[in-house]
């Protein structure tokens, strides 16, 4: 099992079989936190879209909208985005790029409409409509380098964590007990008055001084939802529909943390802990949603979204190596000079529920001009939870109900027309889901594009931006006031990406 040793969005992983699970908490948020997503034309107005109807991105966000559907449509999106991470650590600042190429929206449409002239019933046809859609992208990739030596070292971590534990079982203790099966952490053996204590459970290190520190991580995967809805017209006034998603998670982290020592006389050199997470879920969600016209310009929406109901499988391993200058271990009687040490590789499977969504929104009608619309949308991450056998998940349940809360998130955009050409603009706020933080973690995003509408056929473009600000924390330390003085990088987000949409109707 693996136990995440930070209280902040993303730490180290730590295993142990003989301790208390946590840091699943952070998957909960990771994967419950998705952002509105669609075709470009959705996307260049903020990805505003509770009361816009006839648009294919309705299949998977409100699915009442598809009841606006008079033809059929198919469309493709593709995109492009380019993930930008400003670390400053120690005063450094370092900079990473990650670039990728994706495919945000897959969509059909098959419309029913009913004839006016010879229908007199209130129900005036509807459409189904099926999607492939990209929910979240987890490419990243940051870290930090820093040639002035750190306050603390992750050494410091191993000793407080070792704490309690007896050595006969300390070697099984996860990454601690790489820690002292590489010797960076050993037994104190003696009391004060010089008594030999049998099977201690306290622990030191000879490596002093503090080190020079960096860290690597990347991170791979996406999100992905097919959806399978159905929106229904009545009267045109009043449209309701519903949705059936299926979602899967693929989720990868690679992280390399070193450290370089310079105490006189040399002890330990350097050394490096490297962890590999594979996850890979999948989950199912229903949405239900209405739109209602109390007059021709005007437009009222609402939408509930459901949790999503995953099922995870993850895979762990980590590594430590440790260089030391052919240090004489006097209570080994031997040299030490490259340590190293294995974890086995941990599988775990557990069940993820993630918090229901409601969202509502109205858009007003520029006559054939254009429209302007607005979301909001409510959610509470503290209601996120996991379920499973295979170890003890009350501390991250626990942990979710105490880090997170609710957060509402606002959306506003427009569209202009001008002959066959569309203009389009947008903004979002997306709130910060910590209940008390260091920092504002909340997402401010601007957009724009531009569309061309022919008889049967439509192109458009979208370039959206996403400013934010983290901090990532490698791992704890607490000093006397139980405050975590370990390493903390701060981060400054910029996600950049790219849509590019065709579509048919027939």
């Amino acid at each position: 099992m693996r136990i995440f040793l930070s209280a902040v969005l993303i730490s180290f992983f730590t295993l142990g079989a003989s301790k208390a699970q946590s840091g699943y908490f952070e998957d909960a948020l990771r994967f419950s936190n998705a952002m509105p997503s669609g075709n470009s034309r959705i996307m260049g107005i903020g990805g505003t879209q509770w009361s816009l109807g006839g648009d294919v991105s309705n299949i998977a966000g409100n699915p009442a909208g598809l009841g606006f559907f008079r033809t059929s449509e198919a469309s493709i999106t593709l995109g492009y985005t380019s993930r930008n991470v400003d670390a400053t650590y120690l005063g450094q600042r370092r900079s990473y790029s990650t670039p990728n190429f994706h495919l945000p929206n897959l969509s059909f449409v098959l419309a029913s409409p009913k004839s006016d002239i010879l229908e007199r019933s209130a129900f005036k046809g509807g459409s189904f409509g099926v999607s492939i859609q990209r929910i979240a992208n987890f490419n990243n990739e940051f870290g930090y380098f820093s040639d002035t030596p750190g306050e603390t070292s992750i050494i410091d971590f191993y000793i407080q964590d070792a704490f309690g534990i007896p050595e006969n079982q300390i070697q099984n203790f996860g990454l601690t007990g790489l820690a002292y099966t590489t010797y960076q952490i050993n037994p104190i053996f003696q009391d004060e008055d010089g008594n030999i204590i049998p099977n201690p459970d306290t622990y030191d290190s000879f490596v002093l001084g503090f080190p020079f520190q960096d860290e690597a991580i990347v991170q791979e995967g996406s999100a992905n939802q097919m959806t399978f809805a159905y929106g229904a017209n009545f009267n045109h006034k009043f449209f309701i529909g519903g949705s059936l998603g299926i979602r899967t998670i693929s989720f990868s982290s690679r992280k390399i943390y070193s450290e370089e020592f310079f105490d006189d006389p040399p002890t330990l050199n350097n050394s490096s802990l490297q962890e590999n997470l594979f996850i890979n879920g999948t989950g199912v969600n229903l949405s239900i949603g209405m739109i209602y016209k109390p007059i021709d310009y005007w437009n009222i929406g609402f939408n509930f979204q459901s949790p999503t109901w995953f099922s995870m499988n993850e895979e762990y391993s980590a590594s430590v190596v440790a260089n030391y200058a052919n240090y004489y271990f006097e209570p080994e009687d031997r040299f030490l000079n490259q340590e190293e040490a294995f974890t086995d590789i941990f599988l775990n499977r557990y069940n993820l529920n993630t918090p229901l969504r409601l969202g509502g929104g109205t858009t007003f009608f520029l006559g054939k001009n254009g429209f302007i619309s607005a979301d909001i949308d409510w959610v509470d991450y503290s209601n996120a939870n996991f379920r499973t056998n295979d170890f003890d998940v009350r501390p991250d349940n626990e942990a979710i109900s105490r880090l997170y809360g609710s957060t509402l998130n606002y959306r506003v955009g427009a569209e202009f027309v001008l002959n066959m050409i569309r203009l389009r603009g947008g903004y979002a706020m997306f709130g910060d889901p910590f209940v008390e933080s260091d920092i504002d973690r909340s997402v401010q995003q601007v957009s724009g594009g531009i569309g061309v509408r022919l008889n049967n056929f439509s192109i458009d473009f979208a370039i959206l931006n996403q400013q934010s600000d983290g901090l990532y924390r490698s791992y704890q330390v607490l000093d006397e006031n139980n405050n975590n003085i370990g390493p903390s990088t701060f981060l400054e987000n910029s996600i950049t990406t790219g849509f590019l949409t065709v579509g048919l109707n027939f």
